[in-house]
């Protein structure tokens, strides 16, 4: 069967070879491995792929079980399985014939080649042999000569030893004229013992002798150049190393060591701050330093802090063994740092400029991780603390730094606000210079919310990750919580309300009155506030720091309490100037006329038209920031209640002419107060509500309160009074408009008329469609 070429008979051609070897090894009782299967086969006789099959059993059964078709169906079957199996049987053989030819070869090739490696093995036995023989012979010959070498190696090696002993003064001679102290002193201690054992003999004596002035000589220069100071570090503890082997006192050389590292590292102290006299640093004023606050702090470190661990290293190299050398240590260090902590201290508060943030902050970053060698190096030393402190309080006036900045940007903006304020927008009179009043406040609240973002931005660098003393648990903790949330935005907060406060306490400002829009917008600023501003600020720094309130700190809910109580001083502030401005310009028209002698009225007068037109400004100002309000529902007719209104005082008035007598002013005065008694109480300077109707109301109240008392201290004549009705009647037909009860207007303009009536001496008022003509008029 030929099946090359034929892809889709080569699945089948796989699954049926592996079929095949699984019923050959099944048969042969092997395993997948190919091992022999070691659990007991079943001895079942009718298993016919068993090898315990019986075919009589079998053929017995078969017959017993199955019927005629079912037999010729086995039948079948089993003809089908044995021709299968003959076939596969011969394909595995022609499969496997090459394999079969190529072992039979492969295993002739071997014995070939064992057989021959085998020659070989037994000649290179016998050539082992041979030379285990030989070698053995040479020993023997050369045994006598080996033990004769021996003993000469032995007394060259003496020989080499003695003539070291006879050289070592020539030897220790040349190393003090070269200065090498140290290949010297080695020299030395390697033959001492050796000159001390054999003292007694003479020529031993001698070399000991010369030695011991060489070495005194040399331990002579040791010390000039100990006292000179004017070596290295590393070269003044070899220096020191030396002398404390040739037998040098330890506490002299502790005590020398010491002053002479102080003199290096106050130089070092000097190089790092050209300006400073170390030696009197208390009295001198701050230095100041060309250098930024990295590249000072660089120097310090790398030379001072780098010079003062390498003198901590040596000193405990040299010096550890003895007990008191540890205090000394620990003096001379915190001596030290505390000089050049003041440095530190001083250079930082230079930093004045809150531009950028990040040289400081890497500089305080390096200054902290390089003290922590001092730690590792000298454990239990106070330095590594001062140096936190250190950090801690410059990160602590960064911040006061950065509150200062805010705050004199909020007073700048304010500043800008006023110029804006007081720079007319457009010609229309009555205030249209105000009508950007809620895009000031906009942009000014815009502005101070973009400074803080930019001022926490500025101070998260203290926090970065990469920082190493940001995470530690006494900077974090409290720089976020006290000094981020607390001291700065907190003390923010609480300034901008204070000093929003400040505008109320005061009709002026050092040199001129704050304008009354000011008030306004302030006041629209703090509830703003009170109302999402500082919820946002705090979350977004607790957010920001991830601030824990381990310690107490200040609620929301106080700081909203705060900035309520400024927005209700300041609103309630500005009601009271602008309706003083308008009582002004009212109490100023009621006292510069002549009321007993003036002329029949014709027209409004033009202070009543500059009341409305200033109302009607402050209500435009106002319903830009604020909320309308609630009113009380209006009669259809309230621009025309004066009649109404009008005609009781009209009554009194007549009532007053008929008995307006000497010897009746307490009837007339008791028919007032009755009137009064009925009428609803006005509270003039009452809390004034987050609304326009609410503030305008106030504003009318102090106005007509106003023109209500200036009225009863004058006396008025017949035209008098009909001026009044007239003004009375125009302020009736428009403020009403403004307040949440129109009644209030009735009630108020009711006693300025009937004031005006009580005071008139021959009180003849104007009949009311007269009046109603002159206003339209005017």
């Amino acid at each position: 069967m030929d099946v090359e070429g034929d892809d889709s008979a080569l699945p089948e051609d796989s699954g049926r070879r592996r079929k095949v070897h699984g019923m050959l090894k099944l048969y042969y009782g092997l395993n997948e491995e190919g091992k022999s299967n070691e659990q007991p086969q079943a001895l079942d006789p009718c298993d016919i792929n068993g090898p315990h099959f019986d075919p009589e059993i079998y053929m017995n059964k078969l017959r017993r079980e199955c019927t005629l078709a079912e037999l010729m169906d086995q039948e079948t079957c089993m003809v089908k399985q044995i021709r299968s199996l003959d076939s596969d049987m011969q394909t595995l053989v022609y499969e496997n014939y090459n394999k079969f030819i190529s072992a039979t070869d492969t295993i002739r090739k071997m014995k070939n080649d064992f057989k021959k490696m085998e020659d070989e093995m037994d000649c290179l036995s016998a050539n082992m042999e041979a030379i285990t023989d030989f070698s053995a012979r040479i020993s023997g010959t050369l045994q006598d000569q080996h033990t004769q070498i021996t003993k000469l190696s032995g007394v060259h090696t003496l020989l080499r030893k003695l003539q070291f002993l006879f050289e070592l003064p020539a030897r220790l001679n040349k190393c003090l004229e070269l200065q090498a102290y140290s290949q010297a002193v080695s020299s030395h201690r390697r033959a001492r013992c050796v000159l001390q054992q054999y003292s007694h003999l003479p020529s031993f004596r001698g070399i000991q002798d010369d030695c011991h002035a060489i070495m005194d000589k040399l331990a002579q220069e040791l010390r000039q150049k100990f006292r000179d100071g004017g070596t290295s570090a590393k070269d003044l503890s070899e220096c020191v190393e030396l002398l404390l082997q040739l037998d040098e006192p330890a506490e002299e050389l502790c005590d020398k060591f010491l002053s002479h590292a102080r003199s290096r590292l106050e130089s070092d102290l000097q190089a790092a701050s050209p300006n400073e006299n170390i030696s009197n640093l208390t009295s001198l004023p701050s230095p100041t330093s060309n250098a930024d606050i990295l590249e000072f702090i660089d120097r310090g470190c790398n030379e001072f802090v780098s010079s003062l661990c390498l003198v901590i290293t040596s000193y405990q190299e040299l010096f550890i063994v003895h007990a008191q050398s540890d205090e000394l240590l620990h003096a001379f260090v915190d001596d030290l740092a505390a000089c050049y902590f003041s440095l530190v201290e001083r250079r930082i508060q230079e930093e004045k400029s809150v531009g950028d943030n990040s040289l400081l902050v890497r500089a305080l970053d390096r200054f902290h991780r390089r003290l922590q060698a001092v730690a590792k190096l000298l454990p239990g030393s106070s330095v590594p603390h001062h140096g936190t402190e250190i950090v801690i309080r410059a990160a602590t006036e960064r911040v006061k730094q950065y509150l200062s900045a805010l705050q004199s940007f909020y007073m700048d903006s304010l500043t800008d606000v006023r110029q804006a304020l007081a720079t007319p927008r457009l010609s229309v009179a009555g205030g249209a210079s105000h009508l950007g009043g809620a895009e000031l406040l906009s942009s000014l609240s815009a502005s101070i919310l973009n400074q803080i973002k930019s001022v926490l931005a500025s101070v998260h660098l203290f926090t970065a990750k990469d920082i190493t003393f940001s995470n530690k648990p006494y900077f974090k903790g409290e720089f976020c919580s006290q000094g981020v949330r607390e001291s700065l935005v907190v003390s923010f907060i609480k300034f901008i309300c204070q000093s929003s406060r400040q505008f109320c306490e005061s009709a002026g400002d050092k040199g001129g009155s704050t304008p009354p829009i000011l008030l306004l917008l302030l006041s629209r600023l703090c509830l703003d506030y009170e109302t999402s501003t500082i919820s946002y600020i705090l979350t977004l720094t607790d957010e920001q720091f991830l601030v824990q309130h381990h310690t107490p700190v200040t609620p929301v809910t106080a700081l909203c309490a705060e900035a309520r109580e400024a927005a209700q001083k300041l609103l309630n502030h500005y009601v009271k100037v602008q309706g003083l401005i308008i009582s002004q310009m009212l109490r100023k028209s009621v006292e510069t006329r002549d009321w007993v002698n003036t002329i029949e009225p014709r027209n409004v007068r033009a202070v009543m038209k500059r009341v409305v037109e200033d109302a009607t400004s402050i209500d435009v100002q106002v319903g830009l920031l604020y909320e309308e309000g609630v009113r009380k529902a209006h009669s259809s007719d309230s621009s025309k209640r004066t009649f109404s209104v009008y005609s009781s005082s009209r009554q009194q008035a007549a009532r007053y002419a008929a008995s307006y007598t000497p010897s009746a002013p307490l009837d007339t005065n008791l028919l007032s107060n009755i009137h009064k008694l009925f009428s609803e109480r006005i509270d003039i300077f009452s809390s004034v509500e987050f609304n326009k109707v609410s503030v305008m109301t106030g504003i009318i109240k102090i106005s007509l309160k106003t023109f209500l008392e200036c009225v009863r201290l004058r006396t008025f004549g017949r035209y008098g009074l009909q001026q009044i009705q007239v003004d009375c009647h125009y302020l009736q037909m428009y403020l009403w408009r403004f307040v949440s009860d129109e009644n209030l207007v009735h009630f108020l303009l009711d006693e300025i008329v009937g004031s005006s009536a009580h005071r008139c001496l021959d009180p003849a008022p104007m009949e009311q469609s007269v009046i109603e003509v002159i206003c339209e008029r005017g």
